[in-house]
């Protein structure tokens, strides 16, 4: 879980300090993962930047693509939506992650 509240604070976070009007956040777990879905008002899409390792910020949309299974920013009427998904981690007693006993 600690991946997912990660991911929802870097997409969330951006929606905040950069769109220019209210965002909405929607999570939704299926299939052993939880999907973050952040719809903003600003329809500049996400880019990363160049790697500089002495860069103090700006280094979320990096992690968000490290950590996620899938990724991807989609243009809507007003603004853009991005959505991300993240696997849940594997059950102490051994089964994988989104698999029944």
């Amino acid at each position: 879980m600690a991946m997912v509240e990660l991911v929802v604070s870097e997409l969330a976070t951006n929606a905040y300090k950069y769109a220019p009007g209210p965002f909405l956040l929607e999570l939704e777990v299926k299939d052993g993962a939880v999907g973050v879905t952040v719809w903003d008002t600003d329809p500049t899409l996400p880019t990363t930047c160049p790697a500089d390792p002495g860069r103090g910020g700006r280094h979320g949309l990096e992690v968000v693509l490290a950590v996620c299974r899938s990724f991807e920013v989609r243009r809507e009427p007003v603004g853009k939506r991005v959505r991300a998904e993240v696997v849940l981690a594997d059950d102490p007693a051994g089964l994988p992650a989104g698999r029944l006993r």
